[in-house]
């Protein structure tokens, strides 16, 4: 049986001066994957980080699940390169490939989970003819390009149609939330159907991971 709930803090909010003990820290204090938002300045405003990023944290011993996100265009060329660099899981937008059957095959094809993320504006539809092939769907609750903004509330209405389509499905399919999530609605964004929450500043921002994190599970559990 799947993890019921995981909690996979963003990088993105972390000190890049001390990125592998920041990621250390966060996995001992009771987080499950390590979150990679991945933006090149074309897609979305804003300019991230690498496969080398990556492949330097398993170098430097991180084992947890490492869960690329990535926010790029083209997405097929970089794949590959996150793969070979220790992604576990990889997550892509459909406006961002002319395939997007195609892309989901490419990462399955290169050994990781395969996961479609759907902005807050774009249809759900898509998933009609991809759900089958998924082993993910990320719901993005703000505007890609940013850390630190607030969630957007219609947003839990498209997590309960996703969630809808999963069940009936019947597949092991994650559904994963990234954008303003907090300890003070992360129950609500559960109720509505999500399993795995993705958190950066609400992370990384607090002097004490092991009592966020534990805050974040006890709110689960209520």
């Amino acid at each position: 049986m799947k993890q019921k709930n995981v909690i996979a803090p963003s990088i993105l909010s972390a000190d890049f001066a001390h990125l592998g003990e920041e990621v250390d820290s966060v996995i001992a204090a009771g987080a499950d994957w390590v979150h990679f938002d991945v933006m090149d300045n074309h897609f979305v405003p804003n300019l991230t980080i690498g496969p080398g990023i990556c492949s330097a944290l398993r170098k430097h011993g991180v084992t947890a699940p490492i869960d690329v996100h990535l926010m790029v265009q083209p997405v097929d060329r970089i794949i590959p390169d996150f793969a070979a660099a220790g992604a576990t899981a990889i997550s892509f937008h459909p406006e961002a490939t002319q395939h997007v059957d195609r892309t989901i095959g490419l990462i399955h094809e290169n050994g990781c989970h395969a996961g479609l993320a759907l902005n807050p504006a774009t249809p759900v539809d898509v998933l009609q003819w991809t759900l089958d092939k998924l082993d993910m769907v990320l719901l993005m609750s703000v505007n890609p390009g940013f850390g630190g903004q607030q969630f957007i509330p219609h947003v839990l209405d498209k997590l309960r149609t996703i969630r809808d389509m999963i069940d009936v499905s019947g597949r092991d399919v994650r559904l994963q939330v990234d954008g303003g999530v907090k300890i003070e609605n992360i129950a609500a964004i559960a109720d509505a159907g999500a399993d795995t929450f993705v958190a950066g500043s609400a992370i990384f921002n607090t002097e004490n991971y092991v009592e966020t994190i534990n805050a974040f599970r006890k709110a689960l559990s209520i």
